[in-house]
């Protein structure tokens, strides 16, 4: 039985300096509106390579962030991972140690390290469990990013246990929603599926076709259900061990596709190639400790799907260039 007094604490956020490292991607994004809703104080990072120690430990000593959210990562998909091994094992290496370090040595009240499900061990059938990590091997397709990530959770925790630094993890799964990235080798599955049968449906394609099978299970999360968890975690955990952030809700990448195709109106046919890796077959999360803290996920997949596609068509000519 987990006794959630070991996790919970009373945070406050008011009159701190705010740093989401990350800031231009779909979750820094999500974040940082979040905050600008709630009048928190932020600070400006764009012009930072995060790669680069110089740079950040410069930032950092001019700027003095109370709470740094750290949301900055190299991502991609399936295909990305398998071409650029080096890339994602070494800039998100760099990006983790060079802002955990740099806020420890700044006296950072708290800081929010942002993983991902895809992290776990392949091959858990049963809602993951955060105890779960490292207790198996890794997902080949993606195991440098994963390789990576599992550092920085790891460098958190021993920041902690030697320091006291309140520095916690979170583990979000699979997430879909305004900021994504859709470059055709680096965007993960929401993306792919709404720039693919958008541009099927404008162009009169009688057929979009789906990577793998169509039969592994996702929990989807929109991104703005993320970043509220993350504020709200802010304020309400504190532990060395990693939690869990989803949905609750798991679908097959085929009804995920054709819940795509209905949304963007696309008349055709769906084809699965599954000559194409399929990835790990399921990754729920069990979610009973945030859930016990007191957060649960808002927005349905349908209503998720709904307003990314309505940001999608408003953002279209940025995204096209």
């Amino acid at each position: 039985m987990m006794n959630m007094e070991e996790y919970s604490t009373k945070f406050s956020m008011e009159k701190k300096k705010i740093w989401v490292a990350g800031n231009t991607g779909m979750v820094g994004q999500a974040i940082e509106k979040i905050l600008k809703i709630n009048n928190y104080v932020l600070l400006d990072s764009n012009n930072i390579d995060l790669r680069i120690q110089t740079d950040v430990t410069n930032w950092m000593q001019k700027n003095k962030p109370d709470i740094v959210y750290l949301a900055a990562a190299k991502v991609g998909g399936i295909l990305a991972n398998i071409q650029s091994p080096v890339d994602f094992i070494e800039d998100n290496l760099l990006i983790s140690i060079n802002v955990i370090k740099s806020s420890f040595e700044n006296k950072v009240k708290k800081l929010i390290y942002l993983g991902s499900s895809c992290i776990y061990p392949k091959d858990l059938n049963e809602p993951i469990k955060e105890d779960q990590l490292l207790s198996g091997p890794l997902e080949e397709t993606n195991q440098w990013y994963a390789l990576a990530k599992i550092s920085g959770i790891k460098v958190c925790e021993a920041y902690r246990k030697q320091y006291g630094c309140d520095f916690i993890s979170v583990l979000p799964s699979n997430l879909y929603g305004p900021g994504d990235n859709f470059q055709e080798n680096n965007s993960h599955v929401p993306a792919a599926l709404i720039d693919r049968f958008h541009e099927a449906k404008i162009k009169n394609k009688k057929e979009v076709i789906v990577w793998g099978s169509g039969n592994p299970l996702r929990e989807f999360l929109y991104v703005d259900d993320l970043a509220e968890a993350c504020i709200y975690l802010t304020k309400n955990y504190s532990s060395a061990k990693p939690i869990n952030i989803g949905s609750g809700e798991e679908v097959t990448i085929k009804k995920f596709s054709e819940m795509v195709k209905k949304i963007v109106n696309f008349n055709g046919k769906i084809n699965f190639d599954k000559t194409k890796p399929d990835g790990v077959y399921r990754k729920l999360l069990n979610l009973k400790k945030i859930h016990d803290l007191g957060w649960k996920a808002k927005t349905s997949m349908e209503n998720g799907l709904k307003k990314y596609y309505k940001w999608y068509l408003e953002n279209y000519n940025k995204l096209r260039r």
